[in-house]
């Protein structure tokens, strides 16, 4: 349940990412007062084993990321779990319609296709540089000069 006190409470944000700066904006969006649903592949994302990881093996990078998030696991490459993702996002009422992803080129997931189910819906691609071309949060980061401030 979300904070009425907090600046985003009522927003409902759907999550399909991976790595940091996706998952971090999901995160600081939760801490803001949005409820944001984290969508998994079935088996975990690419990043659910990074280290640092606990005794146990559990990641501890995963796990701060993803705190105060809901989680769902969905097959992403099957239409039904395409169909899952879709109806998060357009069918979750006021203050929903809002998908964040680091996971562009997906047809059944674009700007298009979801507006076409829900015209007030908003999408936010978080793709690394600007030209389109993927990037990580270290080499975008040194690319733009980060470590030097």
């Amino acid at each position: 349940m979300t904070d009425p006190n907090r600046p985003l409470s009522g927003l409902h944000i759907v999550e399909v990412s991976s790595f940091v700066a996706s998952p971090l904006a999901g995160l600081t969006l939760s801490q803001l007062g949005a409820e944001v649903t984290r969508v998994d592949p079935v088996g975990g994302a690419a990043d659910i084993h990074r280290w640092p990881v606990t005794a146990d093996g559990e990641s501890i990078y995963w796990t701060g990321l993803n705190r105060g998030k809901r989680s769902v696991t969905a097959d992403l490459r099957s239409e039904t779990g395409q169909a899952t993702v879709q109806r998060l996002v357009t069918e979750s009422g006021p203050g929903g319609g809002i998908l964040l992803t680091n996971q562009a080129g997906r047809s059944w997931m674009s700007h298009d296709t979801l507006s076409a189910l829900r015209p007030d819906v908003i999408t936010l691609e978080v793709l690394g540089r600007t030209d389109g071309t993927p990037g990580v949060d270290y080499t975008v980061n040194a690319g733009l000069g980060f470590p030097q401030i």
